[in-house]
């Protein structure tokens, strides 16, 4: 609940429409939502989103800069293609951040964040065993950001989410082979063993539960997933 005034009034959310856009497009791609090759359109984002055109364009040009959407002809923009060397330079980076996120967060972790991180835990596995890639990939986010955001480190923080745009429409692969049994994919998703390790303060183990589940996951995609030959 939002902090009252002496008057008993609520105080105005003041988050500029043009960021609250960008930080949905943001979390879309970061969770899997969007497709590698999947065309946007400024028009069709804002009618979904109740917006203008305007506050969607800027969310466009933003992520551009950012390597997250690359732009076409017709002024539409496109979630990349990448290509496997890419993925796999990026998933280096995953186990570097996000290690190093892991296990510095689990330093500070107190009680009410572990029992946020156990919940998104055991989501993350309801959602595998119900069987639907998308709640898994965005149960998958929720898990692994409410304990990256717990590190200490803003810097740290933006450059995973940099590295997430990038690479989180890629990750709808982890579907691939999976397809009549997704509860399957627990076979390589180490989050268990990861609220295990910070509930036990160690963060050694913590981090290297989640490089395993990194690059298990990656190991899966390069195995299942068509990459292209040229594109990046």
């Amino acid at each position: 609940m939002a902090d009252r005034t002496q008057y008993g009034l609520t105080a105005v959310d003041t988050v500029p429409l043009h960021e609250k856009v960008y930080l949905e497009l943001v979390r879309a791609l970061m969770s899997g939502q969007f497709v590698p090759g999947q065309k946007l359109t400024s028009r069709k984002l804002a009618k979904e989103l109740g917006t203008s055109d305007m506050p969607v364009r800027s969310a466009f040009m933003r992520l551009q800069a950012l390597r997250a959407l690359s732009p076409m002809p017709n002024g539409s923009v496109e979630v990349p293609v990448i290509s496997a060397e890419r993925f796999s330079q990026l998933t280096a980076v995953r186990t570097i951040l996000e290690g190093s996120a892991t296990e510095l967060a689990t330093k500070l972790i107190n009680g009410n964040n572990l029992r946020t991180i156990r919940r998104h835990g055991t989501e993350l596995t309801q959602a595998a065993r119900k069987g639907d890639i998308g709640d898994y990939l965005r149960k998958n986010y929720d898990f692994k950001f409410s304990i990256y955001r717990h590190c200490g480190n803003e810097q740290m923080i933006f450059l995973i989410e940099t590295v997430w745009m990038q690479v989180g429409p890629f990750l709808r692969n982890l579907a691939m082979g999976f397809e009549d049994d997704l509860a399957s994919i627990l076979d390589i998703d180490y989050h268990e063993e990861a609220v295990a390790a910070i509930e036990a303060q160690d963060g050694e183990r913590a981090r290297a539960a989640i490089v395993r589940d990194i690059d298990e996951g990656a190991t899966h995609i390069l195995q299942q997933a068509r990459f292209p030959e040229t594109r990046t």
